[in-house]
């Protein structure tokens, strides 16, 4: 198979009618590392409006059952790009999503920007750290799926076109970015869980380098230190030796299913309609 196969197959797709394939194959094919990374940092920026976090600081999720959290939003996410919304599974993991949300009154911009930053950070983190850029059908595939699913979601006055999307993604960040303890709370609690996944030596580096991937707003609003100027480079150029290695190394063969992975939170399997919190 050539390296640029994928890229090849998704340059003769219509990212209007085919953003379902197109998401599945630059997801699962081409940048599975990233996605997932993008879509986690994605989420820390939700957590500085302080509508959001004060709601998931109430709820007490990230502080008493981070990992669950953080699986069980993974999870429904990945349903939806691997297996597509229009699929059976996508089908019940957006109607599990929407019965979740629907618990909670939740304002329409705040489901907006969610939305938003599921585009455009996987984008930003691409032009910054991807092994290759992503093509216009990439980026454009990943604004007709959203929008779509936001549609699903029932959520009002999505923008017609990406570059409104992402102009609505700025302003609101600017608006709405500041400090409040909340926010600190969830975004330690979230730190922490990351932290969590590696040896507790290495608990202060990898502190260090999350902090250094995230940028001056972000710190600002959940109340961060600044990290070190070293880490602030030495991160980034890491990723980005990362993505020069694998533009030599043979193309992925296989997808990489996210809903195939053993979860902490679910050592023996999970079913769609059991995930996310206990119903109060």
């Amino acid at each position: 198979m050539s390296r640029y196969a994928i890229l090849n197959e998704i340059r003769n797709l219509d990212p209007e009618k085919d953003h379902q394939r197109i998401v599945f194959l630059s997801t699962c094919f081409e940048f599975p590392f990233d996605t997932t990374r993008a879509l986690e940092f994605a989420l820390f920026r939700t957590f500085c409006v302080p509508s959001i976090s004060s709601l998931l600081d109430r709820t007490g999720e990230f502080q008493n059952r981070a990992e669950k959290r953080y699986d069980d939003t993974d999870i429904i996410i990945s349903e939806l790009m691997e297996c597509g919304y229009t699929s059976e599974r996508g089908k019940r993991a957006l109607a599990r999503m929407n019965k979740l949300h629907g618990r909670f009154n939740i304002a329409n911009d705040d489901f907006l920007y969610v939305l938003s930053t599921f585009i455009y950070e996987p984008i930003r983190w691409n032009e910054r750290f991807g092994w290759r850029p992503m093509c216009e059908e990439e980026r454009l595939g990943m604004f007709y799926f959203w929008r779509e699913l936001g549609r699903r979601m029932n959520i009002k006055y999505i923008p017609e076109n990406s570059e409104s999307f992402e102009r609505f993604n700025r302003q609101y960040e600017q608006q709405n970015f500041r400090h409040t303890e909340a926010n600190h709370r969830v975004g330690t609690a979230t730190v922490e869980l990351f932290v969590g996944w590696f040896p507790g030596l290495l608990s202060p580096v990898v502190r260090s380098a999350i902090c250094a991937l995230l940028d001056p707003p972000v710190i600002e609003a959940f109340g961060f230190r600044d990290p070190h100027r070293l880490m602030r480079w030495l991160v980034p150029a890491v990723l980005r030796l990362r993505a020069r290695v694998l533009r030599w190394l043979p193309p992925r063969r296989r997808p990489r299913l996210r809903t195939k992975m053993t979860r902490p939170s679910y050592p023996n399997g999970y079913t769609i309609e059991q995930l996310g919190p206990p119903e109060v």
